[in-house]
């Protein structure tokens, strides 16, 4: 996730899609802190939730939409490399890179209420309503209770039969999964139950927009507004975050 590898089984994976990609449409731009390795984004009562990672520059922010203020800010310790972030009830759940540990967090001060455990990676997070939903940067998302943390279940997300791996940052929309697929312009829609990608999400024209500065400032979070119906995306160390407006039709 953190590493450059070489991406041929990505590049397979895509070059015989079953089904056109679901088409979308900029609807407006805002201004994004360019210096945030953003890892999880979540949007809450008007203002994103943020979570940064890299060694020595992890944390948790509150950011103001409109002009991408950071109206609040909590440093992780050093030792830890933060990762994905959701809210469950009024408790803001981030996980860490390779330490196997996650924090819960007030939402209204940012003080730390508790910890937990998990084997393997922390990469994205997000929840249903029911469990949380962690990825771990291989094919498969796994379930959580939300109260004990213990793994209820898991799915290997698919497309044309090939597991589809490198998924990060993850948000839950109108019953479905979306996840970025790291170092891709890609987001996937995941059926939750089977695991199979219901249609793609090809961002790359925003990338362009974005203009990114390195190799690893790829596309990496996805917040919703459900009140509002609206949907945000931005990427690591991108200057802008976007809203779009997904135009769906027929899929498989």
């Amino acid at each position: 996730m953190k590493l450059f590898a070489p991406f041929v089984a990505l590049a397979l994976l895509f070059s015989t899609p079953a089904c056109a990609d679901t088409q979308w449409k900029l609807v407006r731009s805002y201004p994004h802190d360019a210096g945030a390795f953003t890892q999880g984004l979540l949007f809450h009562d008007g203002s994103l939730y943020e979570s940064t990672g890299q060694y020595g520059a992890s944390s948790i922010r509150e950011v103001r939409l409109k002009d991408g203020k950071v109206l609040r800010e909590h440093a992780l310790p050093g030792v830890y490399f933060g990762e994905g972030m959701t809210l469950w009830n009024d408790t803001l759940l981030t996980l860490t890179w390779r330490n196997g540990l996650g924090f819960c967090w007030s939402r209204i001060d940012f003080d730390q209420t508790c910890s937990f455990s998990y084997d393997g990676e922390g990469w994205g997070l997000t929840h249903d309503g029911e469990s949380l939903i962690m990825s771990d940067g291989t094919a498969d998302i796994r379930f959580l209770n939300p109260e004990t943390y213990a793994e209820q279940r898991r799915i290997t997300v698919t497309w044309n039969d090939r597991p589809v791996s490198r998924l990060n940052e993850l948000e839950f929309v109108k019953g479905e999964i979306l996840a970025n697929v790291w170092m891709t312009d890609r987001i996937a829609r995941i059926d939750p139950e089977t695991g199979k990608v219901i249609d793609w999400i090809d961002l790359s024209k925003l990338t362009q927009k974005a203009q990114p500065s390195s190799y690893d400032a790829v596309l990496n979070g996805i917040a919703y507004d459900a009140k509002a119906d609206r949907l945000f995306v931005t990427g690591k160390y991108w200057p802008k975050l976007f809203e779009i407006e997904l135009k769906t039709g027929p899929t498989r």
